[in-house]
């Protein structure tokens, strides 16, 4: 295979593309923090935060910042434990596939995994896939999908799917079976003690992903009021402290704020995660 030129890679790599990761701001760990406090004031569990935190991070692609908060999560004062934190993010950061697209996450799985100490590495490099189709376990799957998508959209859902369908026939498919059962579904685990993405939890990563990245409001809409759907056709898990105060008007609201704040620290000016090229700089290389 031949190689790139090195006015090709240069160009590749040049600041005004951004081709890097976002940096950790100096004060991201006073920001997480602030998160962490409040929530407990309100009576939000660590698992919802933590959740929140996570998926606004990633999105914001800023693998330094989700390590920082990694420490925060797991210090003496939130007392999150080690291992089973460092799944949370995990298996929050794999959700975010669905909302942000496979090279986030990429970058930012990648570098938490490296970042982390290596005992809680060893612990993590045992965990097994649980998420791979075969003929026994794909009709499970697609009705999980099925579910999942009439509990977040009814009683809209079969309309929605119709509209999807004009944009392109495979596009509701896609979303359905892929995103919505392989994905933001979870399969049954082999292992209790793993954490769990559930449903309530999914609503409150879709949120957080889309509010960070923004001009996607009619989504960020859906996923709201597909939180609120959770509690009221009893598909919410019961264990996530400050679930359903989140689904409130007030907690929904407390929420997008705590995302707003973390996209703010993070890019600075009110998003990255499609800013354009950089104001005033040459869109020409010289090859």
């Amino acid at each position: 295979m031949s190689k790139l030129s090195e006015p090709l890679k240069a160009f590749i790599n040049s600041p005004h593309a951004r081709p890097n990761t976002a940096t950790a701001p100096k004060h991201i760990i006073s920001v997480y923090e602030k998160i962490a406090n409040d929530a407990r004031a309100k009576k939000v569990g660590l698992p919802a935060w933590l959740s929140i935190s996570t998926a606004a991070t990633m999105t914001m692609n800023s693998p330094e910042s989700l390590l920082q908060l990694y420490g925060l999560a797991v210090s003496s004062k939130h007392g999150g434990h080690a291992v089973h934190s460092a799944e949370l993010m995990r298996e929050v950061g794999l959700k975010c596939v669905g909302f942000n697209g496979v090279p986030r996450v990429i970058n930012s799985l990648g570098a938490f995994y490296a970042g982390l100490p290596a005992e809680i590495q060893a612990e993590l490099a045992k965990r097994k896939p649980r998420r791979n189709l075969n003929r026994e376990n794909i009709n499970a799957t697609l009705q999980r999908g099925n579910d999942l998508w009439d509990s977040i959209y009814r009683p809209f859902s079969t309309k929605l799917s119709a509209k999807l369908a004009q944009s392109h026939p495979d596009l509701p498919v896609h979303i359905i079976e892929s995103e919505y059962g392989a994905l933001f579904s979870d399969p049954t685990s082999p292992n209790p003690d793993l954490p769990n993405v559930g449903r309530v939890l999914t609503s409150i990563v879709g949120v957080a992903c889309l509010r960070s990245q923004t001009g996607v409001g009619p989504q960020v809409v859906s996923h709201i009021f597909g939180l609120r759907k959770a509690f009221e056709d009893g598909s919410a898990e019961t264990d996530v402290e400050g679930g359903q105060w989140l689904a409130s008007n007030e907690g929904s609201l407390w929420l997008l704020e705590q995302v707003d704040s973390i996209v703010e620290a993070i890019s600075g000016h009110g998003g990255n995660f499609a800013p354009g090229l950089q104001a005033g700089k040459p869109l020409k290389s010289k090859l």
